[in-house]
Protein backbone atom coordinates (compact mmCIF):
# COMPACT_ATOMS: atom_id res chain seq x y z
CA UNK A 1 0.00 0.00 0.00
CA UNK A 2 1.08 3.59 -0.56
CA UNK A 3 0.91 6.30 2.10
CA UNK A 4 -2.59 7.44 1.20
CA UNK A 5 -3.94 3.89 1.37
CA UNK A 6 -2.27 3.40 4.77
CA UNK A 7 -3.83 6.63 6.08
CA UNK A 8 -7.26 5.54 4.85
CA UNK A 9 -6.88 2.12 6.49
CA UNK A 10 -5.74 3.71 9.75
CA UNK A 11 -8.74 6.04 9.90
CA UNK A 12 -11.15 3.16 9.29
CA UNK A 13 -9.46 1.07 12.00
CA UNK A 14 -9.68 3.74 14.73
CA UNK A 15 -13.19 5.12 14.27
CA UNK A 16 -14.34 3.45 17.50
CA UNK A 17 -11.51 5.08 19.50
CA UNK A 18 -13.08 7.49 22.04
CA UNK A 19 -10.21 9.99 21.82
CA UNK A 20 -10.07 9.98 18.02
CA UNK A 21 -13.80 9.86 17.20
CA UNK A 22 -14.53 13.57 17.80
CA UNK A 23 -11.34 14.52 15.96
CA UNK A 24 -12.51 12.56 12.93
CA UNK A 25 -16.10 13.82 12.99
CA UNK A 26 -17.15 14.56 9.43
CA UNK A 27 -14.02 12.97 7.97
CA UNK A 28 -15.60 10.19 5.91
CA UNK A 29 -13.25 9.48 3.03
CA UNK A 30 -9.76 10.89 2.58
CA UNK A 31 -9.32 11.63 -1.11
CA UNK A 32 -5.72 12.81 -1.07
CA UNK A 33 -2.76 13.67 1.14
CA UNK A 34 -3.77 17.32 0.93
CA UNK A 35 -7.30 16.37 2.02
CA UNK A 36 -5.91 14.54 5.05
CA UNK A 37 -3.78 17.50 6.19
CA UNK A 38 -6.63 19.95 5.57
CA UNK A 39 -9.34 18.03 7.46
CA UNK A 40 -7.54 16.21 10.28
CA UNK A 41 -6.40 18.44 13.17
CA UNK A 42 -3.01 18.35 14.86
CA UNK A 43 -2.58 16.40 18.09
CA UNK A 44 -0.40 17.94 20.81
CA UNK A 45 1.20 16.73 24.01
CA UNK A 46 -1.22 19.00 25.86
CA UNK A 47 -4.13 17.12 24.28
CA UNK A 48 -2.76 13.83 25.62
CA UNK A 49 -2.08 15.27 29.07
CA UNK A 50 -5.65 16.59 29.31
CA UNK A 51 -7.07 13.26 28.12
CA UNK A 52 -5.07 11.32 30.72
CA UNK A 53 -6.27 13.70 33.44
CA UNK A 54 -9.88 13.21 32.34
CA UNK A 55 -9.59 9.44 31.86
CA UNK A 56 -6.99 8.04 34.30
CA UNK A 57 -4.81 6.12 34.37
CA UNK A 58 -4.19 5.43 30.65
CA UNK A 59 -6.38 7.96 28.83
CA UNK A 60 -9.08 7.22 26.27
CA UNK A 61 -6.86 6.84 23.21
CA UNK A 62 -7.44 3.08 23.12
CA UNK A 63 -8.89 1.55 19.98
CA UNK A 64 -9.57 -1.89 21.46
CA UNK A 65 -10.88 -3.30 24.76
CA UNK A 66 -8.17 -3.10 27.42
CA UNK A 67 -8.01 -6.91 27.63
CA UNK A 68 -6.26 -6.91 24.24
CA UNK A 69 -3.39 -4.72 25.43
CA UNK A 70 -0.23 -6.51 26.50
CA UNK A 71 2.46 -3.81 26.79
CA UNK A 72 2.76 -0.77 29.05
CA UNK A 73 5.23 2.08 28.57
CA UNK A 74 5.30 5.68 29.66
CA UNK A 75 6.88 8.92 28.59
CA UNK A 76 9.90 10.27 30.44
CA UNK A 77 8.07 13.21 31.98
CA UNK A 78 10.68 15.70 30.73
CA UNK A 79 8.07 18.22 29.52
CA UNK A 80 4.92 17.05 31.35
CA UNK A 81 3.60 14.45 33.77
CA UNK A 82 4.52 10.95 32.49
CA UNK A 83 1.88 9.51 30.16
CA UNK A 84 0.98 5.82 30.08
CA UNK A 85 0.93 4.37 26.54
CA UNK A 86 -0.53 0.89 25.96
CA UNK A 87 0.10 -1.42 22.99
CA UNK A 88 -1.42 -4.61 21.67
CA UNK A 89 0.77 -7.48 20.51
CA UNK A 90 0.18 -6.39 16.90
CA UNK A 91 1.13 -2.72 17.40
CA UNK A 92 4.19 -3.78 19.41
CA UNK A 93 5.26 -6.16 16.65
CA UNK A 94 4.92 -3.31 14.14
CA UNK A 95 7.48 -1.32 16.13
CA UNK A 96 9.85 -4.29 16.27
CA UNK A 97 9.65 -4.40 12.49
CA UNK A 98 10.76 -0.78 12.36
CA UNK A 99 13.80 -1.66 14.47
CA UNK A 100 14.65 -4.54 12.12
CA UNK A 101 14.72 -2.01 9.29
CA UNK A 102 16.97 0.27 11.34
CA UNK A 103 19.45 -2.48 12.23
CA UNK A 104 19.62 -3.70 8.64
CA UNK A 105 20.16 -0.22 7.17
CA UNK A 106 22.85 0.53 9.75
CA UNK A 107 24.96 -2.52 8.92
CA UNK A 108 23.99 -4.74 11.86
CA UNK A 109 23.79 -8.43 10.95
CA UNK A 110 21.92 -11.30 12.59
CA UNK A 111 24.33 -12.95 15.01
CA UNK A 112 26.00 -9.68 16.04
CA UNK A 113 26.38 -9.24 19.79
CA UNK A 114 24.52 -6.13 20.98
CA UNK A 115 24.90 -4.61 24.47
CA UNK A 116 22.07 -2.49 25.90
CA UNK A 117 23.65 -0.19 28.51
CA UNK A 118 20.59 1.09 30.30
CA UNK A 119 18.21 0.14 33.07
CA UNK A 120 14.99 -1.34 31.77
CA UNK A 121 12.32 0.95 33.16
CA UNK A 122 8.96 1.72 31.51
CA UNK A 123 10.54 3.48 28.50
CA UNK A 124 9.46 2.21 25.10
CA UNK A 125 12.74 2.83 23.28
CA UNK A 126 14.68 0.45 25.52
CA UNK A 127 12.28 -2.46 25.19
CA UNK A 128 11.56 -2.14 21.47
CA UNK A 129 15.28 -1.80 20.64
CA UNK A 130 16.11 -4.90 22.69
CA UNK A 131 13.25 -7.08 21.50
CA UNK A 132 13.67 -5.84 17.93
CA UNK A 133 17.31 -6.91 17.95
CA UNK A 134 16.44 -10.31 19.42
CA UNK A 135 13.75 -10.88 16.78
CA UNK A 136 16.22 -9.75 14.09
CA UNK A 137 18.59 -12.50 15.24
CA UNK A 138 21.19 -10.68 17.34
CA UNK A 139 22.68 -11.89 20.62
CA UNK A 140 21.28 -9.35 23.08
CA UNK A 141 22.93 -8.57 26.42
CA UNK A 142 20.92 -6.44 28.90
CA UNK A 143 22.89 -4.16 31.21
CA UNK A 144 19.93 -3.32 33.44
CA UNK A 145 20.67 -3.31 37.16
CA UNK A 146 24.45 -3.38 36.72
CA UNK A 147 26.89 -0.68 37.71
CA UNK A 148 28.70 1.24 34.99
CA UNK A 149 31.93 -0.59 35.84
CA UNK A 150 30.18 -3.96 35.50
CA UNK A 151 28.70 -2.90 32.18
CA UNK A 152 32.11 -1.92 30.84
CA UNK A 153 33.54 -5.28 31.83
CA UNK A 154 30.59 -7.06 30.23
CA UNK A 155 30.95 -5.13 26.97
CA UNK A 156 34.63 -6.07 26.70
CA UNK A 157 34.34 -9.61 28.04
CA UNK A 158 31.51 -10.67 25.74
CA UNK A 159 33.00 -8.95 22.67
CA UNK A 160 29.93 -6.83 22.02
CA UNK A 161 30.02 -5.39 18.50
CA UNK A 162 27.22 -2.89 19.05
CA UNK A 163 26.41 -0.62 22.00
CA UNK A 164 23.11 1.19 22.63
CA UNK A 165 22.82 4.05 25.15
CA UNK A 166 22.39 7.82 25.40
CA UNK A 167 25.21 10.08 24.08
CA UNK A 168 25.94 11.25 27.62
CA UNK A 169 26.19 7.72 28.93
CA UNK A 170 28.51 6.62 26.11
CA UNK A 171 30.95 9.29 27.27
CA UNK A 172 30.45 8.37 30.92
CA UNK A 173 31.17 4.69 30.20
CA UNK A 174 34.44 5.69 28.56
CA UNK A 175 35.25 7.78 31.63
CA UNK A 176 34.51 4.79 33.89
CA UNK A 177 36.65 2.53 31.70
CA UNK A 178 39.63 4.86 32.17
CA UNK A 179 39.07 4.97 35.91
CA UNK A 180 38.78 1.16 36.10
CA UNK A 181 41.89 0.63 33.98
CA UNK A 182 39.92 -0.92 31.07
CA UNK A 183 41.57 -0.15 27.73
CA UNK A 184 38.78 0.34 25.19
CA UNK A 185 41.23 -0.36 22.40
CA UNK A 186 40.60 -3.98 23.32
CA UNK A 187 36.86 -3.55 22.86
CA UNK A 188 35.09 -5.14 19.88
CA UNK A 189 32.51 -2.32 19.70
CA UNK A 190 32.33 -1.04 16.12
CA UNK A 191 28.97 0.76 16.20
CA UNK A 192 27.27 2.81 18.90
CA UNK A 193 23.58 3.70 18.61
CA UNK A 194 22.71 6.81 20.61
CA UNK A 195 19.27 8.23 21.33
CA UNK A 196 17.27 10.14 23.91
CA UNK A 197 19.23 13.40 23.55
CA UNK A 198 20.17 15.79 20.78
CA UNK A 199 23.87 14.91 21.18
CA UNK A 200 23.64 12.25 18.49
CA UNK A 201 22.92 15.02 15.99
CA UNK A 202 25.86 17.17 17.13
CA UNK A 203 29.10 16.41 15.21
CA UNK A 204 31.35 17.43 18.12
CA UNK A 205 29.55 15.01 20.43
CA UNK A 206 29.65 12.14 17.92
CA UNK A 207 33.34 12.73 17.25
CA UNK A 208 34.14 12.72 20.94
CA UNK A 209 32.23 9.47 21.52
CA UNK A 210 33.94 7.83 18.55
CA UNK A 211 37.38 8.90 19.76
CA UNK A 212 36.66 7.57 23.26
CA UNK A 213 35.56 4.21 21.81
CA UNK A 214 38.52 3.55 19.53
CA UNK A 215 36.92 4.92 16.36
CA UNK A 216 33.54 3.15 16.62
CA UNK A 217 30.91 4.58 14.27
CA UNK A 218 28.31 6.62 16.18
CA UNK A 219 24.79 6.37 14.74
CA UNK A 220 21.96 8.63 15.82
CA UNK A 221 18.43 7.30 16.29
CA UNK A 222 15.18 9.21 16.77
CA UNK A 223 11.94 8.02 18.29
CA UNK A 224 9.33 8.85 20.93
CA UNK A 225 7.25 6.75 23.28
CA UNK A 226 4.13 8.35 21.81
CA UNK A 227 4.91 7.34 18.21
CA UNK A 228 7.63 4.64 18.30
CA UNK A 229 10.99 4.27 16.46
CA UNK A 230 10.92 6.85 13.67
CA UNK A 231 14.26 7.61 12.05
CA UNK A 232 17.87 6.47 11.84
CA UNK A 233 21.27 7.57 10.61
CA UNK A 234 22.55 5.32 7.84
CA UNK A 235 26.00 3.83 8.23
CA UNK A 236 28.60 6.01 6.55
CA UNK A 237 26.20 8.95 6.27
CA UNK A 238 26.53 11.30 9.26
CA UNK A 239 24.51 14.47 9.80
CA UNK A 240 21.22 13.10 8.47
CA UNK A 241 18.30 11.09 9.83
CA UNK A 242 16.14 9.01 7.49
CA UNK A 243 12.48 8.71 8.41
CA UNK A 244 10.95 5.27 7.85
CA UNK A 245 8.40 6.45 5.29
CA UNK A 246 6.65 3.08 5.05
CA UNK A 247 5.72 3.49 8.71
CA UNK A 248 5.24 7.25 9.20
CA UNK A 249 3.60 10.10 7.37
CA UNK A 250 5.83 13.06 8.20
CA UNK A 251 5.28 16.79 7.82
CA UNK A 252 7.31 19.87 8.75
CA UNK A 253 5.37 22.95 9.78
CA UNK A 254 5.98 26.49 10.92
CA UNK A 255 5.64 26.18 14.73
CA UNK A 256 3.94 29.57 14.98
CA UNK A 257 1.37 29.26 12.19
CA UNK A 258 0.97 25.51 11.64
CA UNK A 259 1.35 26.01 7.89
CA UNK A 260 3.78 23.80 5.91
CA UNK A 261 7.42 24.85 6.08
CA UNK A 262 9.12 25.13 2.73
CA UNK A 263 11.71 22.47 1.93
CA UNK A 264 15.05 23.50 3.35
CA UNK A 265 13.50 25.68 6.07
CA UNK A 266 13.62 24.77 9.74
CA UNK A 267 10.27 23.78 11.22
CA UNK A 268 8.52 21.46 13.66
CA UNK A 269 8.26 17.76 12.86
CA UNK A 270 4.71 16.34 12.74
CA UNK A 271 4.21 12.57 12.65
CA UNK A 272 1.38 10.13 11.96
CA UNK A 273 2.34 6.50 12.74
CA UNK A 274 0.77 4.35 10.02
CA UNK A 275 0.80 1.00 11.82
CA UNK A 276 0.20 1.69 15.50
CA UNK A 277 -3.59 1.61 15.56
CA UNK A 278 -3.84 0.44 19.19
CA UNK A 279 -2.90 3.88 20.60
CA UNK A 280 -2.98 5.95 17.41
CA UNK A 281 -1.85 9.50 16.88
CA UNK A 282 -2.82 11.66 13.93
CA UNK A 283 -0.59 14.58 12.96
CA UNK A 284 1.28 14.59 16.28
CA UNK A 285 3.29 17.75 16.91
CA UNK A 286 6.57 16.45 18.29
CA UNK A 287 8.02 19.81 19.32
CA UNK A 288 11.29 18.84 17.61
CA UNK A 289 12.85 21.23 15.12
CA UNK A 290 14.16 19.76 11.87
CA UNK A 291 15.12 20.75 8.36
CA UNK A 292 14.41 18.61 5.30
CA UNK A 293 17.25 17.90 2.90
CA UNK A 294 16.86 19.72 -0.41
CA UNK A 295 17.92 18.58 -3.88
CA UNK A 296 16.57 17.38 -7.19
CA UNK A 297 14.46 14.30 -6.56
CA UNK A 298 10.85 13.25 -5.96
CA UNK A 299 7.81 14.31 -3.99
CA UNK A 300 4.83 12.58 -2.39
CA UNK A 301 1.79 13.04 -4.64
CA UNK A 302 -1.79 13.37 -3.43
CA UNK A 303 -2.23 9.67 -4.21
CA UNK A 304 0.56 8.86 -1.77
CA UNK A 305 3.09 7.81 -4.42
CA UNK A 306 6.50 9.34 -5.16
CA UNK A 307 6.64 11.23 -8.45
CA UNK A 308 9.30 13.28 -10.23
CA UNK A 309 9.58 16.90 -9.12
CA UNK A 310 9.79 19.80 -11.53
CA UNK A 311 11.58 21.85 -8.88
CA UNK A 312 14.33 21.02 -6.38
CA UNK A 313 13.08 19.16 -3.34
CA UNK A 314 14.22 16.21 -1.23
CA UNK A 315 16.46 13.37 -2.49
CA UNK A 316 16.31 9.84 -1.18
CA UNK A 317 13.06 10.10 0.76
CA UNK A 318 12.29 12.14 3.85
CA UNK A 319 15.74 13.02 5.19
CA UNK A 320 16.34 15.38 8.12
CA UNK A 321 19.49 17.37 7.43
CA UNK A 322 21.57 17.69 10.60
CA UNK A 323 19.21 15.38 12.49
CA UNK A 324 17.22 16.92 15.34
CA UNK A 325 18.22 20.57 15.54
CA UNK A 326 16.52 21.36 18.85
CA UNK A 327 13.13 21.68 20.46
CA UNK A 328 10.71 24.51 19.79
CA UNK A 329 10.24 25.08 23.53
CA UNK A 330 13.96 24.85 24.39
CA UNK A 331 15.19 27.92 22.53
CA UNK A 332 16.37 30.76 24.73
CA UNK A 333 16.90 34.37 23.67
CA UNK A 334 20.00 35.62 25.46
CA UNK A 335 20.64 39.31 24.85
CA UNK A 336 19.00 39.06 21.45
CA UNK A 337 20.72 35.83 20.38
CA UNK A 338 18.71 32.63 19.81
CA UNK A 339 20.44 29.74 21.59
CA UNK A 340 19.51 26.04 21.62
CA UNK A 341 20.95 23.55 24.12
CA UNK A 342 22.42 21.56 21.22
CA UNK A 343 24.50 24.59 20.19
CA UNK A 344 25.91 24.90 23.72
CA UNK A 345 26.62 21.17 23.73
CA UNK A 346 28.54 21.52 20.45
CA UNK A 347 30.79 24.22 21.91
CA UNK A 348 31.52 22.48 25.21
CA UNK A 349 32.06 19.02 23.71
CA UNK A 350 34.72 20.42 21.38
CA UNK A 351 36.98 20.49 24.46
CA UNK A 352 38.08 16.94 25.37
CA UNK A 353 39.38 18.30 28.69
CA UNK A 354 35.79 18.89 29.85
CA UNK A 355 34.37 15.76 31.49
CA UNK A 356 30.91 17.20 32.24
CA UNK A 357 29.12 20.54 32.40
CA UNK A 358 26.04 22.27 33.81
CA UNK A 359 24.13 25.34 32.60
CA UNK A 360 22.33 27.78 34.91
CA UNK A 361 19.52 29.87 33.42
CA UNK A 362 18.58 33.00 35.38
CA UNK A 363 16.50 36.12 34.85
CA UNK A 364 17.86 39.65 35.28
CA UNK A 365 14.75 41.77 34.99
CA UNK A 366 13.41 41.00 31.51
CA UNK A 367 16.73 39.53 30.38
CA UNK A 368 17.64 35.83 30.27
CA UNK A 369 21.20 35.06 31.32
CA UNK A 370 23.34 31.92 31.16
CA UNK A 371 26.28 30.79 33.25
CA UNK A 372 28.13 27.52 32.86
CA UNK A 373 30.13 25.19 35.09
CA UNK A 374 32.66 22.91 33.39
CA UNK A 375 34.30 19.97 35.13
CA UNK A 376 37.96 19.68 34.21
CA UNK A 377 41.48 19.27 35.58
CA UNK A 378 42.70 21.99 33.22
CA UNK A 379 42.99 25.18 35.26
CA UNK A 380 42.73 27.36 32.14
CA UNK A 381 39.69 25.66 30.64
CA UNK A 382 37.11 28.23 31.78
CA UNK A 383 38.73 31.07 29.84
CA UNK A 384 39.11 28.92 26.75
CA UNK A 385 35.48 27.80 26.76
CA UNK A 386 34.29 31.36 27.39
CA UNK A 387 36.33 32.55 24.40
CA UNK A 388 34.71 29.86 22.24
CA UNK A 389 31.26 31.07 23.27
CA UNK A 390 32.17 34.59 22.20
CA UNK A 391 33.34 33.21 18.86
CA UNK A 392 30.21 31.07 18.36
CA UNK A 393 27.49 33.42 19.65
CA UNK A 394 29.16 36.84 20.05
CA UNK A 395 28.12 36.59 23.69
CA UNK A 396 30.05 36.77 26.94
CA UNK A 397 28.83 33.81 29.00
CA UNK A 398 30.43 33.34 32.43
CA UNK A 399 32.22 29.99 32.66
CA UNK A 400 33.47 28.50 35.94
CA UNK A 401 35.71 25.47 36.37
CA UNK A 402 34.82 22.88 39.00
CA UNK A 403 36.98 19.96 40.11
CA UNK A 404 36.60 16.44 38.78
CA UNK A 405 33.70 14.44 40.19
CA UNK A 406 31.71 17.53 41.18
CA UNK A 407 28.89 17.41 38.64
CA UNK A 408 26.23 14.67 38.37
CA UNK A 409 26.38 11.87 35.78
CA UNK A 410 23.39 10.60 33.84
CA UNK A 411 22.35 7.23 32.48
CA UNK A 412 19.07 8.43 30.95
CA UNK A 413 18.35 11.85 29.47
CA UNK A 414 20.84 14.32 30.90
CA UNK A 415 19.41 17.23 32.87
CA UNK A 416 22.24 19.72 32.62
CA UNK A 417 20.09 22.81 32.27
CA UNK A 418 19.05 24.31 35.62
CA UNK A 419 16.23 26.79 35.21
Amino acid sequence: MNTLDRLRALIVAIRGNRFQAPRLAGVDEITSIADFTARVPFTTKADLVADHAAHPPSGSNLTFPQARYTRFCQTSGTTARPLAILDTAASWDWMLGNWARIYRECGIAPGDCVYFAFSFGPFLGFWTAFEGAAKYGCLCIPGGGLSSAARIRGIVQHRAAVLLCTPTYALHLAEVAAREGVDLRGSAVRKIFVAGEAGGSVPAVRDRISAAWNGAEVLDHYGMTEVGPVAFQKTGEPDALHIIEESYFAEIIDPATGSPANDGRTGELVLTPLGRDASPLLRYRTGDLVRRRVGQATRLSDSGRRVACPTPTVPGGFVLEGGILGRADDMLVVRGVNIFPSAVDAVVRAFPEVAEYRVHVTRNGEMTELSIEVESDDENIAARVAAKFIEAFTLRIPVTRVVSGTLPRFELKARRWQR
